[in-house]
């Protein structure tokens, strides 16, 4: 039996415990949550626990689960390090590449997994993706381009994922493209440029991110990805596009499919697990649940049935891990911290270049 512990039990916290749970041979036992413990803890079965020490320290813990708001990951994940536990913590795992770096050198030197929650490695269309691009069916690769953004409207209370300082904004908290793309680039981009700013969203009921950001990567060998998100943008899309030079792949989100074009010709595949997930995420896009291409779940509330499946996969993996299966070699940085290190990289070269209106090569983060 692997025991986990899980810091942070609201929204998504909550549903990784659950899906979890569905595993042979997995139990949440403990749960800290200044908030929102108590329900999840009922539900479950799991001891509320009255701090982060009392939980990182218990004897009936082997893995935590970080799910706090991303200012708060760096203290759970180096304290469950230091008490022997493995982690899992979710995306981005830190708001800055040196706390990213005392988190994962942390981790290394205590022996224990350190798995970031970059839930698009787990996406069907991204591995077939992966796997054309590695078979050279559309060539070599030549450019990237991701797009996540919708429309915003006020909302009844803030989020704090709309809080630069809790969340990072755009670029941090969805930095899911921004890895996937690394994860088909074979790695980071050379150089960086960042531009935009808050262009339609002024105003204390608006937080105080940027809503419009543009990044331009340059990757050794001459090959280019653009990368745009925010929530001022009435035209929503949400995909990511690899141009090769024998063909390209779409990955569309928004009208969920996948698209491999080669020769004129197209072939489609499965974004999802299911044709209907993929529905299921078209239907959700196309409807008044998402604002600016963001879900805004709250405690209690449950994912929709493309992202549940998702998270079940994801879960899955990491108690197969904790098991002592075989860490599968598109993964070995996924479970060292290094592809989130990676990512975190490049949001603050980002971060830089668009502070000093600039370009920014890499090696000035990655000293």
């Amino acid at each position: 039996m692997i025991k986990y512990g899980v810091v942070g039990t609201g929204y998504f916290g909550a549903e990784l415990a659950r899906a979890l749970t569905t595993n042979e041979g997995a139990e949440i036992t403990v749960v800290y949550d200044p908030e929102n413990a108590i329900a999840i803890g009922e539900e479950l079965g799991a001891r509320v626990a009255s701090s982060l020490d009392e939980l990182v320290s218990s004897a009936d813990v082997d893995c935590i689960i970080v799910a706090t708001p991303n200012n708060l990951h760096k203290e759970p994940v180096i304290k469950a390090a230091q008490n022997g536990k493995h982690v899992f913590c979710e995306k981005p795992i830190a708001l800055s590449y040196q706390d990213c770096r005392e988190m994962v050198d942390t981790c290394k030197k205590c022996g224990v997994t350190f798995m970031a929650g970059h839930i698009m490695n787990f996406f069907n269309g991204v591995h077939h993706a992966k796997e054309l691009i590695n078979d050279g069916v559309i060539g070599d690769i030549l450019y990237c381009h991701t797009a996540r953004n919708g429309w915003e409207e006020e909302q009844e209370t803030i989020s704090w994922k709309k809080i630069r300082e809790k969340s990072g904004g755009h670029l941090y908290h969805h930095i899911h493209e921004l890895d996937c793309v690394q994860f088909l680039m074979g790695g980071m981009p050379e150089t960086v440029t960042m531009t935009g700013g808050n262009v339609a969203h002024k105003g204390e009921n608006f937080g105080d991110e940027d809503d419009m950001i543009f990044v331009n990567m340059e990757f050794s060998g001459k090959r280019f990805a653009l990368l745009e998100w925010g929530s001022a943008y009435r035209w929503g899309e949400h995909y990511v596009l690899i141009q090769g030079t024998k063909g390209a792949i779409k990955i569309d989100m928004f009208n969920c499919r996948g698209t491999l074009k080669v020769n004129g010709e197209e072939t489609y595949f499965l974004v999802h697990e299911t044709q209907e997930e993929d529905d299921d995420r078209t239907r959700i896009y196309h409807s008044t649940e998402m604002d600016g291409a963001i879900a805004y779940g709250k405690p209690g509330k449950r994912t929709p049935m493309w992202l549940s499946s998702i998270i079940a996969k994801e879960m899955q993996y990491l108690h197969g891990i904790m098991e002592g299966k075989t860490v599968s070699e598109e993964f070995i940085k996924l479970l060292t911290g290094e592809a989130a290190l990676e990512a975190i990289a490049t949001a603050d070269a980002c971060t830089l270049s668009i502070n000093e209106d600039r370009k920014v090569k890499l090696s000035e983060i990655v000293k």
